[in-house]
């Protein structure tokens, strides 16, 4: 055991201890924000939410703990077999999960506790891509050298859109774009490749949704596309949500409200409108933020975003002190995921991007996105206590 886990005085010094302050900086407002935002949803319970959080993150503090004392390297002896039980546990998902909302992506474990293998899928791909790249680093310099890693990532990430989750499924893509350009895949070819990728999407949407195309492109007209047609329009309503004010456009029409009317310094701790009469939907989990912006205003918000700001400027310190390929793939992978996530909860709860159902990380109320997010705190951790090799 002590071959795999060895932090010793010497290791020690290597912690950051800002990046540490900063994530518990976060975790406490978790805490705090919940205690406002989850009051009315469990009337008889007021405090429920918060106390299951409290759960989640002692336990998830526990999971960074042991996962910072773990070698990062030593995983590169597992990488198949972590592979393999991410693939193992999303088919799960397919044979055996149930349904919530319209979305079939947790596996019961008990008649009142279940996981959601997608969120820890997010933490095996970081590892076993990196190791993927590590070998590969250097030698990403034609389209063809793409392909291998496009496939590495694609199985899990169809499997993840079956369910659907559109959501964690952009989460990889945004993991898979990070952890290539810091890999050394060629910027022009790739960064080319991504771009033509964007405009087939757009086109096609464009096609799906065109009315009156000129003759000459009328048999594109309502281009098919492996979505449903509400998917999509919750995918779009964003730039119009006064288009269908009580359907698809309620909840960033409710998220806009409630941010706008916190105005500088907000309306006060448990004194906003739209999260306590429950207008704003999912106000505990996936619109938070509007919750921060209602009740606690400008301030608020910019406050909370200086503190991911300075977590995840502290993850990037950590990736760029990586004593090898491997260590600065996985804090890539991290900080890919962690950036997405933020921006996208942020922009969606703003109006400026598409309702995903992504959560806000280290503060959305969320057991299996929690101890997600605190493995991804641990292995960052490990890569930061090793980033000098020991000298016996």
């Amino acid at each position: 055991m002590r071959g795999i886990m060895i932090v010793d005085k010497r290791t020690l010094r290597n912690l950051d201890f800002l990046f540490i302050l900063f994530t518990f900086l976060l975790l406490a407002a978790s805490l705090f924000i919940l205690s406002t935002a989850s009051i009315s949803v469990d009337k008889a319970n007021p405090l429920h939410y918060v106390k299951v959080q409290t759960y989640w993150i002692i336990s998830g503090i526990f999971i960074a703990v042991v996962l910072a004392a773990i070698d990062y390297q030593k995983w590169q002896r597992f990488r198949w077999w972590i592979y393999g039980l991410n693939l193992a546990l999303l088919f799960a998902v397919i044979l055996f999960g149930h349904s919530a909302k319209g979305a079939t992506r947790w596996i019961p474990i008990t008649s009142s506790f279940s996981i959601q293998p997608s969120e820890f899928a997010k933490i095996f791909i970081i590892i076993t891509f990196a190791d993927f790249l590590a070998h590969r680093k250097g030698k990403l310099d034609n389209f063809r050298d793409f392909i291998l890693p496009f496939l590495f990532v694609l199985v899990p990430m169809l499997l993840i859109f079956k369910q659907p989750d559109l959501g964690t499924t952009l989460v990889f893509a945004a993991i898979f774009i990070g952890m290539m350009f810091v890999a050394g895949a060629n910027p022009w070819k790739f960064g080319g490749l991504l771009l033509g990728g964007v405009c087939i999407i757009g086109i096609a949407l464009w096609l799906h949704f065109a009315t009156n195309l000129p003759g000459w492109l009328h048999w594109a007209q309502g281009l098919p596309l492996p979505m449903q047609d509400y998917q999509l329009k919750r995918l779009t309503i964003f730039v119009n949500p006064a288009a269908d004010k009580s359907g698809d456009g309620f909840h960033i029409l409710q998220s806009l409200w409630a941010i706008g009317s916190g105005e500088l310094w907000g309306k006060g701790y448990r004194m906003g409108t739209q999260g306590q009469l429950n207008f704003l939907p999912e106000h505990h989990t996936d619109f938070i933020f509007s919750v921060v912006g209602e009740e606690f205003g400008f301030v608020g918000t910019i406050t909370l975003l200086f503190l991911f700001l300075i977590f995840i400027l502290r993850s990037i310190s950590i990736a760029l002190k990586a004593r090898d390929p491997f260590g600065m793939l996985i804090a890539t992978g991290v900080i890919s995921m962690f950036t997405f996530h933020i921006l996208v909860n942020v922009g969606m709860t703003s109006g400026i991007m598409p309702v995903t159902g992504i959560p806000l990380p280290l503060i959305s109320y969320g057991g299996s996105a929690m101890w997600s997010n605190m493995a991804s705190v641990g292995l960052l951790l490990s890569v930061n206590l090793r980033r000098q090799r020991l000298m016996f």
